[in-house]
């Protein structure tokens, strides 16, 4: 159904090139995930299916791509849109219609579809996706899990022989992404559709897969079969780490895989007391940002309803809920610049409300990092972006400069790039080292690991860690289980605008499935919520 052969796509403002000598055979009815560091060339491969690459990217593609017999040398995307269905990493970017019924319809409409046939196919992909009570919403209006569903099923609808998904589950809780995986892997098995698909979040996928492509970052790909590929690489869940530093052979790919393997593990743990999964708090726990009563409410329906919430000084906060709960509305209500009914917010040290301090000073106060990175970028060049924050920038984290932090974060990004260019988690990284580098003392992330691989995850943990250690308060919106067990020590659970948990992580992610952590899921009811945790009582002589 597609066939890479001898691949090269090289682009005209880099060294090296994106891809090379790409060997590799995808058949009919075959789900295949690429996996690989934030920028090796993920979405290059994927583009290269449609024809966008090098068709609207520009560059220049050597060897052939062929999709169901059609070479995309000779077909743009436009003769391939009755084949392929792309959905790419931010959603709004293809969206040409205003509502959700009206998304839907529309790849079926460039197709001459018969309309009866499109009216049933709506519906079908409405109660799929779970998102029949959204059918007259604006898609500006919807969070960004709910625009993400609507770009899959807008995609879907038109029935495509080839799923080309980059990143699906990236901005969708937990039980979302459970059904947007069971629908494709539904036309996997019984239709035949051949999917490609990348993810960072291999948690959620990697059970899936028949193969894997992985990108090391040279270029080229090493392909195969999950369980051999994960072995060695380099990107991994935590469910493979965990096999690693246990030594179990075959890896177990899913949790009831896991447990069975993990008998032995369980009762070689059984009495060990877990390490905390994050560093020691600071004694001193006051209080940096309350809020009262905040209310949010658009066009009369109610987002946010009358939530309490206080902000300590050292605590990294967890803010959870399935895609409309209500999450990003409230950090922008705490950060002043979105919509507030009622309510009050006051931040330790500030003359007001963060809405009227004057723009430097409330950077100062509260920071915010958006669902929509891009949203903050508007200049020229990385390099401009970053010194521009530097020129901002009273106080640094550990006295980094923007730059050391984006090293950290997303290595390897050209000063000269421009923003718009960067891959959807190099953005991410850009924004998160722009926003880090002023060090607020409440400092607001929504969103924050999406389109991020687990190096980068790991990078943002230790430096929200150095931020907690300073003394402030961060708030993280995800619906990313693995990263908050690692790096939240509180979590406040939302469901349509109230609060409805709020208390530690160890106890408040455990108490239901959808929020357990692969390794807690493995070794209940041992207590453990990560694989750092776990590694410290294995050793050589005493694998179980």
């Amino acid at each position: 159904m597609i066939t890479f052969d001898q691949v090269t796509v090289q682009y005209d403002d880099t060294a090296e090139p994106a891809l090379r000598d790409i060997d590799l055979t995808i058949e009919e009815g075959e789900l295949c995930l690429v996996i690989g560091h934030t920028g090796v060339g993920k979405s290059t491969l994927l583009g290269a299916v449609n024809g966008l690459v090098p068709h609207f990217t520009g560059g220049t593609l050597y060897g052939r791509v062929v999709v169901d017999g059609r070479d995309t040398a000779h077909h743009p995307p436009r003769e391939l849109a009755d084949v392929v269905g792309v959905v790419g990493q931010d959603p709004l970017d293809g969206f040409v219609t205003d509502t959700v019924e009206e998304e839907l319809a529309y790849a079926m409409e460039q197709l001459a579809i018969p309309p009866a046939t499109m009216r049933k196919r709506v519906e079908e992909t409405l109660d799929l996706l779970g998102l029949a009570d959204l059918r007259h919403r604006a898609l500006h209006e919807l969070s960004g899990g709910q625009q993400q569903r609507v770009a899959i099923g807008s995609v879907l609808t038109a029935h495509p022989r080839v799923l080309v998904l980059d990143e699906p589950t990236s901005a969708l809780d937990p039980t979302a992404a459970e059904e947007v995986l069971a629908a494709v892997t539904r036309l996997v098995h019984d239709l035949g559709v051949t999917v490609l698909m990348a993810e960072h979040r291999l948690e959620r996928v990697v059970q899936y897969a028949d193969r894997v492509v992985h990108l090391p970052g040279d270029g080229r790909a090493l392909i195969g079969t999950p369980a051999d590929i994960l072995a060695t690489a380099t990107i991994a869940p935590p469910i493979v780490e965990l096999g690693r530093a246990a030594g179990w052979f075959p890896l177990p790919l899913s949790v009831r895989d896991a447990r069975r393997a993990a008998a032995p593990l369980r009762t070689r743990l059984a009495g060990c007391v877990p390490g905390p999964a994050r560093p020691a708090q600071l004694t001193d726990r006051s209080t940096l940002l309350t809020a009262h009563g905040v209310t949010v409410t658009y066009h009369g329906v109610p987002a946010v309803r009358e939530v309490d919430l206080d902000l300590h000084a050292g605590e990294v906060t967890a803010l959870m809920g399935r895609n409309g709960s209500g999450k990003s509305s409230l950090l922008w209500a705490l950060q002043g610049s979105g919509p507030r009914r009622a309510g009050t917010v006051k931040v330790a040290d500030a003359p007001g409300d963060p809405h009227e301090l004057p723009a430097a000073e409330a950077r100062r106060a509260v920071g915010l990092v958006p669902q929509t990175p891009a949203d903050l970028l508007y200049l020229e060049s990385v390099e401009q972006e970053l010194g521009q924050a530097d020129t901002e920038s009273v106080t640094s984290t550990s006295g980094e400069s923007a730059r050391a932090i984006l090293d950290r974060l997303a290595p390897g990004i050209p000063d000269d790039t421009h923003p718009r260019d960067l891959s959807e988690g190099q953005k991410l990284a850009l924004v998160l080292a722009i926003q880090l580098a002023v060090a607020p003392r409440v400092l607001l992330l929504d969103e924050p690991t999406r389109g991020l691989d687990y190096r980068a995850k790991t990078e943002l943990v230790r430096i929200v860690d150095a931020l907690a250690a300073e003394g402030r308060a961060v708030v993280i919106a995800t619906h990313d289980v693995e990263f908050v067990a690692r790096a939240a020590d509180r979590v406040v659970v939302m469901a349509e605008g109230d609060v409805v948990a709020d208390g530690p992580t160890t106890e408040v992610i455990v108490a239901s499935p959808v929020f357990t952590p692969q390794t807690a899921k493995i070794l209940a009811p041992l207590g453990f919520l990560t694989v750092d945790q776990v590694r410290p009582l294995l050793d050589e002589g005493s694998r179980p």
